[in-house]
């Protein structure tokens, strides 16, 4: 037998941003795809039509984009087994819908919510399936003609599944193993409803990925449940040769480890947990994005690939090349990741203290403009080289090198307590005299003329430092003091020295 080409599918449904859980499903999708030389596709399952949002579907095609994560076909790429939106397949889905029906393997049902809702009160755990199929309006229990009466006459109808209890179905999981459970407890699921002439999920998606010739379904692990329901409608269609691999990924944990990971635990401890940016539609919501907070792309790819996978070295930082080659989907957990957004951040400051410093200042640089600030592009630059390893995100850099820029108009009252002591402004004074005396007022220049002057007055290092820091910077932070001044130039660090003078006597 041929062996089938790999071919796997990122399927979100447009009803609001892309949770970071998704996004590592189709990360896990995108490495498995590239690792065997595969196609992997996005397609637009919406055919809950009542939970659409607007603007949704783009922006999950934005985030991949930004993330770097390419689809070879699907919706916005083209592709041969399209439409790739499950809403404009409506006409394929019919005849699979009738296809079940013409077997037997699928009955109308015309209950109506309220007699669900009566049901659901008079058994204890109801489940609409073969103990109870018989108790209700359906085509089991009508003649023919009533059934072809009830639909003429615009009566609302669901089709459902028959599920033939006493068979034991066997999900073969790459992740988990062999999964086998007992088809009675799976209800006859809904798989098309007359209302809005559309799928439900089970059905369009066992459809399209026959149809599409899905080889591998790489998905999260909250959908392990409704995986032997896909296998009897594999089998009840005759496409159990076709069937595709399952590989159920763990789920994301909320960061104390228990309990599945939601908007609520970023909004509670200040991280996102979508890609990008999200404003709600309806209710004007903004919900922050890894984008907008500052993070790499290539740090949230790297964390998330991290995340229930481990490529058994100790290896962290990888590329997107290196995580293709290293991608083993049989070393994935079975249990759940917790989310550790503090090592996200960590992942951040890496990636920034791999980029050069020409990469970082061009995106320090609009910052410094924001602030009314005009510097050229090489003196940004060579603050970025001083202090973007103190930095997780390039948004940090402002409140710790403000100074370099503006003078401070104030100083901190905690560091002056401390650092500036009651000889401070005479001393001060004469360091001002001391560089005015030098020439070169590089590092080099100044180091070696100021220690001499320190030590020929027999000063305290320490107290002269500490001073001239809180002069110049207005607390006692920031790199070392001669790499402050040389920036500064003579001029200016000499200003500053007499204004700290002035103000704080």
């Amino acid at each position: 037998m041929t062996e089938r080409k790999v071919r796997v599918r990122f399927a979100p449904s447009p009803t609001g941003p892309l949770h970071i859980g998704g996004v590592r499903t189709a990360l896990f999708n995108y490495l498995f795809a590239r690792q065997h030389g595969g196609d992997l596709v996005l397609r637009i399952e919406d055919t809950d039509s009542t939970r659409f949002v607007e603007g949704a579907e783009q922006y999950i095609i934005e985030s991949f984009k930004w993330l770097g994560i390419q689809f070879d076909e699907g919706v916005s790429f083209g592709g041969k087994y399209g439409p790739y939106r499950q809403s404009e397949r409506r006409h394929i889905y019919k005849c699979y819908v009738q296809q079940l029906l013409d077997d037997g393997k699928a009955y109308y049902a015309f209950d109506t919510p309220a007699e669900l809702e009566a049901k659901r009160a008079e058994i204890a755990n109801f489940q609409y399936d073969a103990r109870t199929r018989m108790m209700m309006r359906n085509s089991l229990t009508m003649t023919e003609d009533e059934v072809k009466r009830l639909i003429a006459d615009g009566q609302q109808y669901v089709v459902r599944f028959k599920v033939e209890p006493g068979q034991a179905v066997h999900v073969d999981d790459i992740i988990r193993g062999d999964v086998c459970i007992m088809s009675d407890v799976i209800d006859d699921k809904v798989l098309f409803k007359s209302a809005d002439e559309l799928p439900t999920y089970h059905l369009a998606n066992i459809v399209d990925d026959h149809l599409m010739e899905i080889s591998h379904v790489i998905r999260g692990e909250e959908w392990l449940p409704s995986a032997p329901l896909h296998v009897l409608l594999y089998q009840a269609f005759g496409w159990q040769d076709t069937m595709p691999r399952f590989a159920h990924l763990p789920l994301l944990l909320k960061p104390e480890g228990k309990g599945k990971l939601s908007k609520r635990d970023g909004d509670r401890l200040g991280f996102p947990v979508f890609p990008l940016e999200w404003r709600d539609p309806k209710s004007g919501e903004v919900s922050s994005g890894y984008r907008e907070s500052g993070y790499f792309p290539e740090a949230v790819v790297n964390f998330l690939a991290l995340l229930g996978w481990n490529p058994g070295t100790e290896q962290e930082l990888f590329s997107l090349a290196e995580l293709v080659e290293a991608f083993d989907i049989n070393k994935c957990s079975k249990a759940g990741a917790r989310f550790d957004f503090q090592k996200g951040i960590w992942f951040n400051h890496e990636y920034l203290l791999h980029k050069s410093a020409e990469e970082i200042a061009s995106l320090f640089a609009p910052i410094v403009v924001g602030y009314g600030v005009d510097e050229p592009m090489s003196r940004i630059t060579k603050v970025v080289e001083m202090m973007k390893d103190r930095v997780n995100f390039v948004r940090e850099l402002w409140p710790l090198c403000s100074f370099f820029f503006i003078p401070p108009t104030e100083y901190d009252e905690k560091t002056v307590r401390k650092r500036w002591k009651a000889d401070s402004a005479q001393v001060m004074s004469e360091l001002c005299d001391v560089l005015n005396g030098i020439d070169d007022f590089s590092v080099e220049g100044q180091e070696p003329v100021v220690m001499a002057w320190v030590e020929e007055k027999g000063y305290k290092l320490g107290d002269v430092m500490n001073a001239f820091r809180l002069a110049l910077v207005g607390i006692g932070k920031g790199p070392g003091m001669f790499d402050i001044s040389a920036f500064l130039g003579r001029e200016e660090t000499v200003s500053r020295l007499r204004r700290a003078i002035a103000v704080l006597k």
